[in-house]
């Protein structure tokens, strides 16, 4: 995906108090947030719709936002700036996935979102989609041993590839639909996307899944 550079948008992140500069926070949250309330993280946050609207939903839940492209966390830095009251429990980092285990600790967070991740669909980039066994590894050094993670797609081939990689990494399969919003048990909570509202409208089915540690006990 090709974006459009806007000028002035990485001097504006770096003013802007939502954001976290220093990408080596692992262990820091709590005082970061001044509690030590769960930490759910977004990766690939977006215009930062979903997670914004959880934070107002979750108060009692600190929530940590991921984007690496600065021109459109820009745009998610000028939605919240929009906003009468901002949600104190929610926070925005600008780095790229890969680095996520300076961002956070070894089981410092209680749930990962990945919502419409870039399908990277040619074979040899296969290691950069944020499901591959690679990234999976990442995930497993951070989250807590009861923690989840919730992955939302409309690319049907992405969405099997991820539950190949969750089997193949010995990751346990909660819940898996293939078309969400037909899905009553899983859309009573479900918050949705611009990504999801936009596909969704188009008539694309929207899949999802939920996925554990294995040593997880959650059922």
């Amino acid at each position: 995906m090709r974006l459009r550079n806007i000028p002035g948008a990485e001097e504006a992140i770096a003013r802007s108090a939502h954001v976290v500069q220093e990408e080596d926070a692992a262990g820091t949250w709590g005082s970061r947030f001044g509690n030590e309330n769960p930490i759910h993280i977004e990766i690939g946050m977006g215009k930062g719709r979903f997670l914004t609207e959880l934070a107002e939903r979750n108060p009692q839940i600190n929530y940590v936002g991921i984007e690496r492209y600065a021109s459109v966390l820009l745009r998610a830095l000028e939605k919240l700036d929009e906003m009468e009251t901002l949600p104190g429990n929610l926070r925005l980092l600008r780095m790229h996935a890969g680095e996520i285990c300076r961002c956070f600790g070894e089981g410092e967070v209680s749930r990962i979102y990945l919502n419409f991740s870039d399908p990277w669909p040619k074979e040899r980039h296969a290691k950069r989609r944020l499901t591959s066994p690679q990234f999976l590894a990442r995930y497993e050094r951070i989250l807590a041993p009861d923690g989840r993670m919730e992955f939302k797609t409309d690319n049907q081939e992405l969405f099997e590839f991820s539950l190949e990689s969750l089997r193949e990494s010995g990751w346990k399969l909660l819940a898996v639909s293939r078309d969400l919003h037909r899905d009553a048990e899983l859309m009573r909570e479900n918050v949705m996307t611009e990504y999801e509202e936009k596909f969704s409208s188009l008539g694309s089915p929207i899949c999802k899944l939920i996925a554990a540690r294995e040593l997880c006990s959650a059922t």
